[in-house]
Order: structure tokens, then C-alpha cells, then sequence
């Protein structure tokens, strides 16, 4: 995950570079539930409604939990399909928050009503992540059910009234792309506490769709307007979040929007980036599915490193005989193609490993929806910069009917 606004307020208010301080252990997302009420288009785990048998119990998950905080892992996202479809997931939620995780919940935010906000409340989740794929329209589409915005919004707006942090969840792709200026617009008028924009990774659902994936320029014109927007938000002082998923080379376009508007600052936060490292697949990152498969993130679905009910996680985790694995934990990594001949490698760490993956079955191959140029990553003989417009209202197909 990229922290823009972590690195928006350093650029405003700059502190001394200290030692890269490590994450005690990886942040686990854990997949509680397949089972989902929706089928969305971009789906990484293909849920259905519908029960998948071998799911961990109560008990199994437990005793999981406490070889977790053993480990040191200090948050766990509790996730799907949808988690609040799994009966015992308020007593699940109940025991990580007593046992000192942070605790995040990720869901379609449909099933969040008057029933069971109370129940939501109580827990104390630290974060309600709830996607958003477009406006009304285009995120019924998205999520195959008519009334689904209308139900995701209400869920968003119960969890801001009971004092719940919220935040919405967008995965960009052709389909929505020109509808994201609209959306920080409801994250305004909605007062949500965080936007999270998640790129389309090459998993699940979402590989079968990748054709659907932004164009390079698209990809930059939204990060431009994230940036700006976020600039401003740091400029007022408000205590929004914005951050980005899925595609590392956001660190890397950030320097050159800091080129542009703070070029005096440039080294202190290309410093600062470096830092950061980027991509932590594997290593601060992890992902546990519903079977109790763990994987080096949740995209990885096809490549399980072992199975929580025969073996510790915390074995598994530290396990480097699986080659990917190894490969993941190295510094630098095997990178090949673009992607080694980088020189913003230690911003990035090599981007989203899995899109290369599927598209030539090598782990280590440059990663397709970097959206930087030759010339822009320090490669000879490349072209010039692509021309950058930041985004415009007037680009809203709303505004244009207006």
C-alpha cells in the first residue's frame, strides 16, 4: 500500500531521516469467507453465494490467531467473499481486538443496516474499508445487482454516524476511470475518512478482465488528480487519508510530481521513498485464504506456500525453500526486462510480481502496467515523457451534458 498522504505531509512538514524502521511481522488479510452475496466483475477470489466446504472453524481460526500474535503480526484485514456472511465473525473480530490487533474489516458494505451497526460498532474496528466502483450506474454493473450503491453508501453512512472509520475502496479501470473525480466529490460530501485506490491486479476475476485495464495515460491523469487533491486536503489541514494498492510505480510518479511543484524538495523525499522500498509482497504482506492456504499476497491465490491446519504460519512464512518466496525476500530481487534495468528499483522493489506472472508464467518479468517510460526510469535510448494533463471537471461526462 502507498501512503500518500504519509509522504503529502512530509513534503509539507519535512523530519529528519532516521533508521528503516521493519514491521514487527506481516499485515495478514485474511479471507475468512468465500461465500459473497455479490459476483463483481473484478473479483480476486471468484466468490458465489454459496457454501465452500473445508473453511476454517471458530476453534481452527483461534488457535491461528494465537500463533499470529506469537509472530508479531500486528494487523489483520478480515475479509472475503464477505465477511459479515460468516456467522461467528463479530466473536472472530471480538477476540483479535482483545488480543491487541489492529483490526480492519473489508467489505461490500451492502449487508451493513440498522440490524447490525450496533454489533459493528461494538467491536472497535480500527477501519471499514467499503468499495466503490463508480457512481449509481456503474457500480451496480460492476457488482451485478441493481441497488448495490445505494446499499454500499448506507453502509457507509451508518458506520460514519456510529464513529466508525470509513473508507472507500475503487479498483481503476477503463470502465470507470473518467468517473473518479465524481467519487472524491462523494467522499467530500459524505465526509469518509479515507479513499483507497486499488489498481487492477491480473488475479481471479480480475485477470479474466484484464483486458478492461486503464491505458498508461488514464493511469497517470488519476494519480495526478489524487496527488493534487491530496495536496490540498494537507494544505487545509484535514486528516484524510488517501492510498493507493497494486502498482508501486505510484512512488515513483510522485517524485515527479514533486519535480514539478517542489523540485527543492525532491532529494530529502526520493530519500524518504527509498525508505518506504515499495512492493512488500512476501515479506510485510501476507494473505491467508479461506482453506487456510497462506500466499505472498492476495493475488496469489494460485501459489500456496502451505496450509495453516497442518503447519504454523509462522513457519510457513519463514520458509524460503519455495522459489518465489526466496525471490520475494531478496534484496534487490531477481528483477529481468524493464524492471531490472530500473533505476528507481529501491522506490519501487519491482511492482506487482503477479501481473507479470500471468502474463508470461515468470515470477521475475518486468511488470506490464508500469506506466512510466524508458526514459523516466533511467533506460538509454528511450522516448520522451508522455505529456501529463491533470484531470478536469469538464472531463466528467455529466459536466459535458451539463
Amino acid at each position: 500500500m502507498f501512503r500518500i498522504s504519509q509522504y503529502m505531509r512530509e513534503l509539507k512538514s519535512p523530519t529528519a531521516m532516521g533508521e528503516k524502521r521493519n514491521p514487527p511481522g506481516p499485515v495478514v488479510i485474511w479471507n475468512l469467507i468465500r461465500r459473497c452475496n455479490l459476483t463483481c466483475k473484478h473479483c480476486y477470489s471468484i466468490s458465489a453465494d454459496k457454501d465452500f466446504p473445508g473453511e476454517l472453524n471458530t476453534e481452527e481460526v483461534f488457535k491461528v490467531m494465537d500463533d499470529l500474535k506469537a509472530f508479531h503480526v500486528p494487523v489483520l484485514i478480515l475479509s472475503g467473499g464477505e465477511p459479515l456472511m460468516r456467522p461467528d465473525i463479530f466473536e472472530i473480530s471480538k477476540r483479535a481486538k482483545d488480543m491487541g490487533f489492529y483490526v480492519g474489516l473489508s467489505t461490500n458494505g451492502t449487508m451493513i443496516d440498522e440490524s447490525n451497526i450496533d454489533d459493528i460498532a461494538k467491536i472497535g474496528y480500527d477501519y471499514v474499508g467499503i468499495s466503490i466502483d463508480g457512481v449509481r450506474e456503474t457500480h451496480d454493473k460492476f457488482r451485478r445487482k441493481i441497488g448495490a450503491f445505494d446499499e454500499s453508501m448506507k453502509g457507509i453512512r451508518l458506520c460514519r454516524e456510529a464513529g466508525i472509520k470509513v473508507g472507500m475502496r475503487f479498483t481503476l479501470t477503463m470502465d470507470n476511470a473518467n468517473e473518479l473525480p465524481q467519487l472524491l466529490d462523494i467522499m467530500e460530501q459524505e465526509k469518509v475518512d479515507k479513499f483507497y485506490l486499488s489498481h487492477l491486479n491480473y488475479a481471479g476475476r480480475g485477470n479474466k478482465n484484464r483486458k478492461d485495464d486503464v491505458v498508461h495515460q488514464l493511469t497517470r491523469d488519476a494519480m495526478d488528480l489524487l496527488f493534487d487533491t491530496c495536496w490540498k486536503h494537507v494544505e487545509e489541514g484535514r486528516e484524510r487519508e488517501f492510498v493507493t494498492g497494486n502498482n508501486d510505480a505510484d512512488g515513483v510518479y510522485l517524485l515527479y510530481w514533486i519535480e514539478k511543484h517542489f523540485p527543492e524538495k525532491l532529494e530529502h523525499m526520493r530519500a524518504k521513498l527509498a525508505q518506504w522500498g515499495g512492493n512488500s509482497s512476501g515479506v510485510n504482506i501476507s494473505n491467508i485464504d479461506n482453506l487456510g492456504n497462506v500466499h505472498p499476497d492476495t493475488f496469489w491465490w494460485d501459489h500456496n506456500l502451505g496450509n495453516v491446519k497442518e503447519r504454523k504460519f509462522s513457519d510457513i512464512w519463514q520458509d524460503r525453500s519455495d522459489p518465489l518466496m526466496d525471490g520475494l525476500k531478496s534484496h534487490p530481487r531477481p528483477l529481468e526486462g524493464r524492471c531490472a534495468a530500473c533505476s528507481y528499483q529501491d522506490v519501487c522493489g519491482g511492482n506487482t510480481r503477479v501481473r507479470a506472472y500471468q502474463l508470461t508464467n515468470n515470477f521475475w518479468a518486468e511488470d506490464p502496467a508500469c506506466y512510466l517510460l524508458d526514459s523516466e526510469i533511467g533506460i538509454e535510448g528511450s522516448t520522451e515523457r508522455l505529456k501529463v494533463t491533470p484531470w478536469s471537471r469538464q472531463n466528467s461526462p455529466q459536466k459535458k451534458k451539463a
